[in-house]
C-alpha cells in the first residue's frame, strides 16, 4: 500500500521503523515514510504518544506523505528468524512506498542495523540511527504507521481468537496471554520458534 502521488519525483529521504519484534503472536510490521510538505506536526516516537494521538496522526500521515507498509507473518518469522523477518518487512515497506523505480537519497532506519547487505532485494542507500524514532520526524511517522497497522491486525485477530486478549496486549507475552497459552495452546498466529510458545507445544 502506498500513496505515490503526494510528492514529485526526486531524491527522497525515507524514514523506516518496525513494530512487533517482541510479541509471541502476529506479524512483524514495518512502515516507510517520506514526509510531504504538509506533513502533520507533533510527530514523535509512537511509544511516547497516547493511543488517541497516534490514532489522530495516522490518517494525517497517510494523506500528506508517501508511505508504504511491509508485513511478514508469524510462519515466516519462524522460518527465517525475527531479525531476518524484520529486515524483510523493512525492504517490503520501502518497495511499497516507491511502487516502482524511484530516486532515493537515503533511507533512515531506526536501530543499529539496516537491510543493506542482508536482504538481496534491498538496493537503496541506508543509515541506521539509534533512537531515530525520537530524533528523525520521518522515522517517527513510520513508527506511528507501523504500530497502528499492526495493532489493527491484532485487534481483528482477537475477534477470531478472543481468549488471548490480543485487543489488549497486541500479542505480547503478558500474564493474560501466557495463561491463555497454557489453557488453549497456540493458534496459527503464534510464533512457535519463540520460547514461551515452544514450551507449550512441548508439554
Amino acid at each position: 500500500m502506498s500513496c505515490p502521488s503526494i510528492l514529485p519525483t526526486g531524491a527522497l529521504i525515507i524514514g523506516v521503523d518496525e513494530a512487533g519484534r517482541g510479541p509471541l503472536a502476529g506479524p512483524v510490521v514495518a512502515a516507510a515514510v517520506a514526509l510531504g510538505p504538509d506533513a502533520p506536526g507533533g510527530l514523535a516516537d509512537s511509544k511516547v504518544l497516547s493511543a488517541k494521538r497516534r490514532a489522530a496522526l495516522d490518517p494525517l500521515i497517510r494523506a500528506t506523505c508517501r508511505w508504504g507498509i511491509g508485513v511478514v507473518e508469524a510462519h515466516e518469522i519462524d522460518r527465517i528468524n525475527i531479525f531476518a523477518a524484520t529486515m524483510k518487512a523493512m525492504t517490503l515497506a520501502v518497495a511499497a512506498l516507491l511502487d516502482g523505480p524511484g530516486d532515493v537519497a537515503m533511507v533512515l532506519i531506526d536501530g543499529n542495523k539496516t537491510p543493506q547487505g542482508r536482504v538481496p532485494e534491498w538496493c537503496w542507500p541506508a543509515r541506521a540511527i539509534v533512537g531515530g524514532d525520537a530524533s528523525e520526524p520521518a522515522i517517527s511517522a513510520a513508527s506511528i504507521l507501523a504500530k497502528q497497522h499492526r495493532d489493527a491486525i491484532m485487534h481483528a485477530a482477537a475477534c477470531q481468537w478472543p481468549h488471548y486478549g490480543w485487543d489488549r496486549n497486541a500479542g505480547y507475552g503478558t500474564r493474560e496471554h501466557l495463561e491463555a497459552l497454557q489453557r488453549h495452546g497456540p493458534c496459527p498466529l503464534h510464533r512457535r520458534s519463540f520460547g514461551p510458545v515452544a514450551q507449550v507445544t512441548l508439554i
